[in-house]
């Protein structure tokens, strides 16, 4: 879908900064493989409902080699996975199988329990895969935090794509420029896939309460600072901003409603509540949840 440059409105300044803090991420090594960590930090636990940023890569591995993350739990978020380089398969305790390759979003919801792998498929080994791409998570509502676990799978023509004047933008989920995306959600959420030629503008209304921009790669100019890829870059609360792209640009812009009270968050567990964690340690223990069909290995829990 192609759309004209007047789709993209003039953001109005209302005075003063617009960024509210900037993090860099953690670099954490999963298992032979790197990621940057943004989310949680100590300068900002969730932006919006989101409460988990990773950037995955970009990595080369070698021939034969591949990403092999072992089944392992979730309660109490969904998880957003969106590559731009590479291929990963999914498979859950549900019992969904489902290769996830550039452009689609992969939204796993675990509600009161779920477990799943990540893995690269056969065909990636072979040339030795290459992978840039980003996990999220969102944490669920209070109402919401036990729903049955549940897995979706959305491909390109559910991710409407507006473009003109040397900018693209791609609604992976919500809304904005009049663009909806499919993916559905628990609450108010934001996440747009976002390229840049040299000198484009792209203004960033006040519609959303949270709002966060991560650099890929390329340089921005906001309100007369420049910033660097691998940087969250976090708005004040309905406050507008420009973006001036001093190079070509990829970026995703994440944020929505803010959440509706604290979230406790341990391993791969999200709550509001302590004790439903202490319960969620349990029950992996105890081997309670359900298993990922085929898969014999698990990660265990870890000790501290």
């Amino acid at each position: 879908m192609s759309w004209q440059p007047t789709d993209f409105p003039e953001s109005v300044d209302e005075g003063g900064s617009p960024i509210e803090t900037v993090i860099v991420p953690r670099a954490r090594d999963i298992g032979g493989f790197e990621v940057r960590r943004a989310l949680p930090s100590a300068r900002r636990q969730m932006v919006g409902p989101f409460i988990f940023f990773d950037q995955m890569g970009p990595a080369d591995l070698p021939v034969g080699e591949g990403l092999d993350v072992r089944p392992h739990p979730h309660i109490g978020l969904a998880t957003v996975t969106y590559l731009f380089e590479g291929e990963i398969m999914h498979r859950d305790s549900l019992g969904s199988v489902q290769a996830i390759r550039p452009g689609e979003i992969n939204w796993m919801t675990a509600g009161k329990g779920i477990a799943h792998s990540e893995r690269s498929p056969a065909e990636e080994r072979v040339k030795g895969p290459h992978m840039l791409g980003l996990q999220l998570w969102v944490a669920l509502p209070k109402e919401m935090e036990e729903v049955e676990p549940a897995f979706f799978h959305h491909g390109g023509a559910d991710l409407p794509v507006a473009e003109g004047e040397g900018k693209q933008v791609r609604m992976m989920i919500g809304s904005l420029y009049g663009l909806s995306s499919a993916v559905t959600t628990y609450s108010d959420t934001l996440y747009a896939d976002i390229v840049l030629e040299p000198g484009a503008r792209l203004p960033l209304d006040a519609g959303h309460e949270e709002r966060a921009l991560y650099l890929i790669s390329g340089e921005v100019e906001i309100a007369g600072e420049r910033y660097e890829p691998g940087r969250l870059i976090v708005f004040h609360p309905k406050h507008a901003a420009t973006l001036t792209a001093l190079s070509a640009v990829r970026a995703v812009l994440v944020g929505g409603a803010s959440m509706d009270g604290p979230r406790y968050i341990w391993w791969n567990f999200v709550s509001s509540s302590k004790e439903r964690i202490d319960d969620a340690k349990a029950d992996w223990k105890a081997g309670r949840f359900a298993r990922v069909p085929g898969e014999d290995e698990l990660i265990p829990l870890p000790e501290r």
